[in-house]
């Protein structure tokens, strides 16, 4: 399957709509789920789909980035590859290069025809593109295998959701034969429920066609504004491959913590066994239903608890002091709640800073 496929990881965010939780970090490392980071996702669906590589396309603190998915992505069989940066990082020089063309990328598709030496070749037959902030496990082979039987140009993945959050996403929309007819990006009036899930796979030469047409012009170098939408002007072949199960759009902190909130619902649409994990691996964690001091939340085996923890996502190395309470909240890495606290619909950081996020419902769902 992996023959003639080229991944390509967007990992650009900067997390400054996170607040407080994206602040010192890079939004891609962003702790996710008590097991790993939200980029950690993508890498796995690859791996797991037989993809040996993967191109990463970041711009913002590419050593900070690259040192950590070296450190935890380093396996036999599977490589994280560096575009520009590889021989060099790989050498050990202590010196990057500057970024192709000089010039700050300024959206996805950017990324794309910026590191083209890197992503197309006499070899690449597809372009896989996928996301560093989307929370899902899928495997990326029978997508491919349907793009190539198909002939298309392009096969978008999608996911159906409430009509009410479409405006937060990519509509789309497909004809009864599956052709996509529509692509607007965050409508103001969504007249479709489905979404463009973010990832897609591309006939490798009409995407690198697209990418120089498009290239100097007056356009916003992204690819859900740009490139797609030229695509389907173009009267390209575009169909859908649909997104079944759990799948979430990390945007916001809110949504953040809706996700996690989802994972200790009564059925929980992504698993324990389902999250990568990269956070302390050797400590292990389970979703508890109901234990002393415990009720219904994904705890680690190391968790020090000294008050009650409700509906919760808690991280290795956590503690929560004598009399404390915890309801409905994320517990990072390391955090600690001082004791007699009273925690609600929180984030605790780290260095123990509590990043308050508005009240939601724990509950089931994946697309808010």
């Amino acid at each position: 399957m992996a023959d003639g496929v080229r991944a390509a990881l967007l990992a650009g965010g900067e997390g400054r709509r996170m607040g407080p939780l994206g602040r010192g970090r890079l939004k891609p490392l962003v702790p996710f789920g008590g097991a790993g980071r939200l980029i950690d996702f993508s890498l796995a669906n690859a791996e797991a789909s037989g993809l040996g590589e993967v191109l990463l396309l970041s711009q913002y603190e590419e050593r900070q980035l690259m040192d950590d998915l070296y450190r935890t992505w380093w396996r036999p069989g599977f490589r994280v590859h560096f575009g520009p940066y590889d021989r060099a990082y790989r050498e050990g020089t202590g010196y990057l290069p500057p970024p192709p063309g000089g010039t700050p990328e300024r959206g996805t598709a950017d990324a794309l025809i910026r590191k083209a030496p890197y992503l197309f070749g006499p070899d690449t037959s597809e372009v896989l593109v996928l996301h560093a902030d989307h929370v899902y496990r899928f495997d990326y082979g029978p997508l491919i295998a349907a793009h190539r039987r198909s002939g298309a140009a392009l096969t978008i993945a999608y996911q159906r959701i409430e009509r009410r959050y479409v405006h937060l996403f990519g509509m789309v929309d497909f004809d009864p034969a599956g052709r996509l007819t529509a692509f607007v990006e965050k409508p103001a009036e969504p007249t479709s429920d489905l979404v463009f899930a973010a990832f897609c796979v591309f006939d490798a030469a009409r995407l690198h066609h697209y990418l120089e047409r498009l290239d100097g012009t007056n356009w916003q170098h992204d690819i859900s504004r740009d490139v797609i939408p030229a695509m389907l002007a173009g009267g390209e072949l575009i169909l859908g491959h649909e997104v079944p199960g759990h799948w979430e759009d990390i945007g916001t902190v809110d949504r953040y913590h809706r996700a996690h909130l989802a994972l200790v619902a009564e059925r929980p649409s992504l698993t324990v066994d389902q999250l990568p994990c990269t956070i302390r691996p050797e400590v292990a964690r389970a979703v508890v239903g109901s234990a002393p001091g415990v009720t219904r939340s994904l705890v680690p085996a190391d968790l020090v608890n000294g008050g009650l923890l409700e509906h919760s996502v808690v991280f290795p190395g956590a503690r929560i002091g004598a009399g404390a309470r915890v309801r409905r909240s994320v517990l990072l890495p390391g955090a600690e709640v001082p004791d007699g606290a009273d925690i609600d619909s929180a984030i605790v950081l780290e260095d123990g800073t509590v990043q308050s996020v508005a009240p939601a419902s724990p509950r089931g769902g994946a697309h808010v």
